[in-house]
């Protein structure tokens, strides 16, 4: 019996990309360096942010500057991260429902865990009760590891667990668990992009309102 669900953040529950391009531009802007569209910046998030910082620069990681930009994003980011960033519409709503319901909830994300917590506090404390980001003490998705130190928070067991996410990232850290996952369509990837990384059409959703639906198929099938 499904208890527990396992949220992704960005792109899932927060529409972020508008504070994430201003930071990674920030930084552009300070190194006299092109700026990023949006639609450049979709691309490159979902790996955390040494990741996004190396996609972002020119030579990335080999970049001599690259440290210090990646720095530099931190701490912009961290300072801006509640600037823009709100949850995609029917989100609270769902959580909300969900918590009533009696499922246990978390986050895990590969954005630094500073803004995690912050952007947890603000948004999902009253839902969801953990929330894990990237830091030196656990590995990054795909690595199973948040998802198992959020199951590990809410003696929870990835047997009765599913994962929720909307890029190929979370499709993998699902498969790492394992778990089964279910994919958004209404984040950072497209319907296709999903497909094509590995994703079932039976198992997406397109507004939030849909997933209780999918949860009750699921445990019936169970």
């Amino acid at each position: 019996m499904i208890d527990t669900i396992i949220f992704d953040l960005d792109g899932t529950l927060l529409n972020t990309l508008d504070d994430l391009t201003d930071s990674v531009n920030y930084v552009m802007e300070q190194y006299g360096l092109p700026k990023h569209t949006i639609a450049e910046i979709r691309g490159y998030v979902g790996n955390g942010a040494a990741k996004l910082i190396e996609r972002a620069v020119p030579d990335g990681a080999g970049n001599p500057e690259y440290a210090k930009m990646l720095e530099m994003f931190r701490e912009h980011y961290a300072l801006h991260c509640e600037d823009k960033a709100a949850p995609y519409e029917g989100v609270i709503e769902l959580l909300a429902s969900l918590k009533e319901s009696g499922y246990q909830l978390a986050i895990v994300s590969n954005k630094p865990d500073r803004a995690v917590k912050q952007l947890y506090r603000r948004y999902f404390m009253e839902y969801v009760h953990e929330a894990i980001g990237e830091s030196d003490e656990v590995k990054k998705k795909p690595a199973p590891d948040m998802v198992y130190r959020a199951l590990a928070s809410l003696s929870a067991d990835a047997s009765r667990a599913v994962y929720v996410g909307d890029s190929e990232v979370d499709l993998q850290t699902a498969m790492n668990v394992p778990m089964p996952c279910i994919s958004v369509t209404w984040g950072f990837r497209t319907k296709d992009q999903l497909l094509d990384a590995g994703a079932v059409e039976e198992k997406m959703i397109k507004n939030p309102q849909d997933l209780p639906l999918l949860l009750a198929r699921l445990r019936q099938a169970e």
